[in-house]
Protein backbone atom coordinates (compact mmCIF):
# COMPACT_ATOMS: atom_id res chain seq x y z
CA UNK A 1 0.00 0.00 0.00
CA UNK A 2 1.22 3.52 -0.65
CA UNK A 3 1.73 6.47 1.28
CA UNK A 4 -1.04 7.96 -1.06
CA UNK A 5 -3.39 5.18 -0.54
CA UNK A 6 -2.81 5.06 3.07
CA UNK A 7 -3.43 8.75 3.79
CA UNK A 8 -6.56 8.74 1.79
CA UNK A 9 -7.87 5.70 3.95
CA UNK A 10 -7.12 7.55 7.29
CA UNK A 11 -8.69 11.01 5.70
CA UNK A 12 -12.09 8.97 4.71
CA UNK A 13 -12.00 7.16 8.56
CA UNK A 14 -11.52 10.32 10.41
CA UNK A 15 -14.44 11.81 7.57
CA UNK A 16 -16.82 8.82 8.61
CA UNK A 17 -16.03 9.36 12.40
CA UNK A 18 -17.10 13.24 12.26
CA UNK A 19 -20.49 11.70 10.02
CA UNK A 20 -20.94 9.44 13.08
CA UNK A 21 -20.43 11.78 16.43
CA UNK A 22 -22.48 13.99 14.40
CA UNK A 23 -25.14 12.06 13.89
CA UNK A 24 -25.00 10.69 17.59
CA UNK A 25 -24.91 14.27 18.58
CA UNK A 26 -28.07 14.98 17.14
CA UNK A 27 -29.67 12.11 18.73
CA UNK A 28 -29.44 13.79 22.38
CA UNK A 29 -32.00 13.85 24.87
CA UNK A 30 -34.70 16.34 23.62
CA UNK A 31 -36.44 17.77 26.66
CA UNK A 32 -39.48 18.54 25.24
CA UNK A 33 -40.00 14.92 25.39
CA UNK A 34 -39.85 14.03 28.70
CA UNK A 35 -43.31 12.63 30.46
CA UNK A 36 -44.81 14.25 32.88
CA UNK A 37 -43.67 12.51 36.39
CA UNK A 38 -45.58 9.98 38.21
CA UNK A 39 -47.68 11.05 40.94
CA UNK A 40 -49.83 8.87 43.82
CA UNK A 41 -51.98 10.26 45.89
CA UNK A 42 -54.65 9.39 47.86
CA UNK A 43 -58.29 9.67 46.62
CA UNK A 44 -59.57 13.08 46.85
CA UNK A 45 -63.47 13.24 48.14
CA UNK A 46 -64.71 16.24 46.61
CA UNK A 47 -68.45 17.01 48.35
CA UNK A 48 -70.99 18.66 45.82
CA UNK A 49 -73.47 19.46 47.74
CA UNK A 50 -70.93 22.65 49.49
CA UNK A 51 -71.46 26.02 48.41
CA UNK A 52 -67.64 26.22 47.41
CA UNK A 53 -68.04 22.92 44.89
CA UNK A 54 -71.65 24.34 43.25
CA UNK A 55 -69.44 25.30 40.48
CA UNK A 56 -68.83 21.60 39.41
CA UNK A 57 -72.93 21.24 39.18
CA UNK A 58 -73.32 23.40 35.99
CA UNK A 59 -72.06 21.92 32.74
CA UNK A 60 -68.67 23.78 31.80
CA UNK A 61 -68.03 24.45 35.57
CA UNK A 62 -64.73 23.81 36.70
CA UNK A 63 -62.21 24.41 39.90
CA UNK A 64 -58.36 24.06 40.08
CA UNK A 65 -57.04 22.32 43.18
CA UNK A 66 -53.91 22.08 44.31
CA UNK A 67 -54.53 18.35 46.04
CA UNK A 68 -53.21 15.73 43.82
CA UNK A 69 -51.37 15.35 41.06
CA UNK A 70 -47.54 17.01 40.35
CA UNK A 71 -48.80 20.73 39.85
CA UNK A 72 -52.31 19.95 41.01
CA UNK A 73 -55.73 18.89 39.13
CA UNK A 74 -58.76 20.61 37.30
CA UNK A 75 -61.56 19.25 37.41
CA UNK A 76 -63.92 19.74 34.97
CA UNK A 77 -67.45 19.32 34.20
CA UNK A 78 -68.80 18.14 30.92
CA UNK A 79 -72.44 17.14 31.30
CA UNK A 80 -74.48 16.65 34.60
CA UNK A 81 -72.90 13.65 35.86
CA UNK A 82 -69.66 13.78 33.73
CA UNK A 83 -66.13 14.61 35.38
CA UNK A 84 -62.72 14.94 33.56
CA UNK A 85 -59.79 15.54 36.71
CA UNK A 86 -56.93 16.77 34.40
CA UNK A 87 -53.11 17.06 35.96
CA UNK A 88 -51.66 21.25 35.69
CA UNK A 89 -48.56 19.71 34.70
CA UNK A 90 -48.02 20.79 31.14
CA UNK A 91 -47.25 17.76 28.85
CA UNK A 92 -44.52 19.90 27.08
CA UNK A 93 -41.21 20.57 29.27
CA UNK A 94 -43.03 18.83 32.42
CA UNK A 95 -39.88 19.73 34.17
CA UNK A 96 -39.76 23.36 33.60
CA UNK A 97 -40.77 25.30 36.90
CA UNK A 98 -43.43 27.06 35.08
CA UNK A 99 -44.88 24.20 32.94
CA UNK A 100 -48.26 24.79 35.05
CA UNK A 101 -51.67 24.73 33.09
CA UNK A 102 -54.34 27.09 34.41
CA UNK A 103 -57.91 27.54 33.23
CA UNK A 104 -57.96 30.37 30.41
CA UNK A 105 -59.78 33.58 31.47
CA UNK A 106 -62.13 32.91 28.50
CA UNK A 107 -63.28 29.58 30.04
CA UNK A 108 -63.15 27.76 26.89
CA UNK A 109 -60.12 25.67 27.67
CA UNK A 110 -56.91 25.36 29.76
CA UNK A 111 -53.35 26.57 28.61
CA UNK A 112 -49.77 27.10 29.81
CA UNK A 113 -48.78 30.33 30.09
CA UNK A 114 -45.23 29.11 29.95
CA UNK A 115 -45.27 27.42 26.54
CA UNK A 116 -48.40 28.85 25.43
CA UNK A 117 -49.76 25.46 25.05
CA UNK A 118 -53.98 24.94 25.43
CA UNK A 119 -56.05 22.03 25.73
CA UNK A 120 -59.14 20.66 25.47
CA UNK A 121 -61.53 20.40 27.99
CA UNK A 122 -63.48 17.41 26.97
CA UNK A 123 -60.19 15.13 26.56
CA UNK A 124 -57.03 17.12 27.36
CA UNK A 125 -55.46 16.95 24.21
CA UNK A 126 -53.61 19.88 22.78
CA UNK A 127 -55.16 22.51 20.60
CA UNK A 128 -52.73 25.28 20.21
CA UNK A 129 -49.39 26.11 20.90
CA UNK A 130 -46.00 23.71 21.34
CA UNK A 131 -47.29 20.72 23.37
CA UNK A 132 -48.29 17.58 21.55
CA UNK A 133 -49.19 14.73 24.27
CA UNK A 134 -52.32 15.35 26.03
CA UNK A 135 -53.01 16.45 29.68
CA UNK A 136 -52.63 13.27 32.29
CA UNK A 137 -56.21 12.48 32.85
CA UNK A 138 -57.31 10.90 36.03
CA UNK A 139 -60.18 8.67 37.02
CA UNK A 140 -63.44 11.11 38.37
CA UNK A 141 -65.96 9.36 39.22
CA UNK A 142 -69.26 10.86 40.48
CA UNK A 143 -71.57 8.78 43.35
CA UNK A 144 -74.42 10.92 44.64
CA UNK A 145 -73.13 13.91 46.42
CA UNK A 146 -69.68 12.76 45.72
CA UNK A 147 -66.52 13.03 43.58
CA UNK A 148 -64.07 11.19 43.63
CA UNK A 149 -60.86 11.50 41.90
CA UNK A 150 -58.28 8.56 42.44
CA UNK A 151 -54.30 8.70 40.88
CA UNK A 152 -55.75 6.18 38.43
CA UNK A 153 -54.10 7.43 34.79
CA UNK A 154 -56.91 6.63 31.98
CA UNK A 155 -54.72 8.31 28.97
Amino acid sequence: MSDKSFNITIGSLLAKGFIVLLFLASCSRDLTDDEIPPSHFPDIVINLSLPSNIVLASKGGYKEINDGGVRGIIVYCEDVGVYHAYERNCSYTPNEACATVNVDPSRLFMVDPCCGSQFDFRNGQPIGGLAWRPLRQYQAKANGSELIITSDIIN
